[in-house]
């Protein structure tokens, strides 16, 4: 098992990719830490895994994340993974977008991701090891109509990700991120039919992505397979920037 005994956090793992990942990491042996907003959906993700833990964390709210993390620690006594994998969207034109709209998306992809990362890191100097994967997008990486806030966050994810690298390579944590294409997850399904069938059509494999394969990648990043692997940034899209 490539993960056996390894304690994982991941943010957003009651559902999509996020709880594809936390089944998938299970599987390899890990025990998951579900972290997510909504109670009833982590009670319910916790209740269909293996090896998993309940935790209610709001990533932008730092009092929550330092709660869950405590309770952790205090429990398991490190932790080895962290999956900032939790994220929002709230689409609009620039010149439509509300200051509301831009705050809440940067607050739970960008400062969450840093509000996580500030509060495990010292728990993995502790120890000098550590694997941290960060979820952008190739939105973060190319831009998308529509999502002035959600691109800046995903940019930004990839800037935390190379400079994190740098800061802790040499104390054995590696830092990578994921940028994901399209999925098939609840959020991109409830899409008009017309968009989907637009965005099929950009991808050289002619489908969306699914949650488990980008578990997969999420898995090798985390895992000692992974281990000469640092501050890279992995496009996972079917090719749809090709």
């Amino acid at each position: 098992m490539r993960l056996h005994n390894k304690i994982a956090l991941i943010t957003g793992a009651a559902n999509g990719i996020g709880f594809a990942t936390a089944k998938r990491f299970a599987e390899e042996g890990a025990k998951v830490m579900v972290a997510d907003i909504n109670a009833n959906a982590v009670q319910e993700a916790v209740s269909k895994l293996k090896h998993a833990e309940p935790y209610v964390m709001n990533v932008a709210d730092r009092a929550s994340v330092q709660s869950a993390v405590d309770e952790i620690i205090a429990k398991h006594h490190r932790i080895d993974i962290l999956i900032n994998n939790a994220g929002i969207t709230q689409d609009a034109r620039l010149v439509k977008m509300t200051e509301a709209q831009f705050d809440q998306v940067i607050d739970v992809n960008l400062k969450g991701v840093f509000n996580c990362t500030q509060i495990v890191i010292p728990h993995m100097l502790e120890v000098n090891k550590g694997a941290i994967v960060n979820a952008s997008s190739v939105v973060g990486l190319y831009g998308n109509f529509g999502q002035t806030n959600y691109s800046a966050s995903k940019f930004g994810v990839i800037g935390f990700t190379k400079t994190w690298a740098r800061e802790f390579g040499q104390k054995g944590i590696r830092v990578n991120a994921v940028c994901p294409g399209f999925i098939a997850t609840e959020m991109v399904k409830a899409m008009p039919a017309n968009i989907l069938q637009s965005i099929e059509q950009r991808s050289w494999m002619a489908r969306l992505g699914t949650p488990e394969e980008m578990a997969n990648v999420y898995l090798f990043l985390a895992s000692d397979e992974a281990s000469y692997v640092n501050g890279v940034t992995i496009e996972a899209s079917g090719g749809i920037s090709l």
